[in-house]
């Protein structure tokens, strides 16, 4: 389970770091119709190498906090978190 903090409307999308124990992802959608709860399950998907169909946000759908569960090896998840930590798994 990954715990996000969206930021909507952005630039472009990418991870900025940490937000209260939470990734916070930047996305480049509004916060509007679901756009871009869209933007993060397809950003997520793509840099951890899964398909769409295997992110789920869980809870914050309507929120800027999230929790996004990943069917995936969770040796990829806690790369892709060391990565955005700047860790020493880097």
């Amino acid at each position: 389970m990954l715990r996000i903090r969206v930021q909507p409307s952005a630039g472009r999308s990418k991870v900025v770091g940490e937000h209260g124990g939470a990734l916070k992802v930047r996305v480049a959608a509004p916060a509007n119709e679901g756009k871009a709860n869209a933007e993060l399950v397809r950003f997520l998907a793509k840099h951890l190498g899964v398909s769409r169909s295997s992110v789920e946000l869980v809870s914050g759908e309507r929120s800027r906090d999230k929790a996004v569960a990943v069917r995936c090896d969770g040796e990829v998840i806690q790369q892709f978190v060391a990565d955005v930590r700047g860790g020493p798994d880097r």
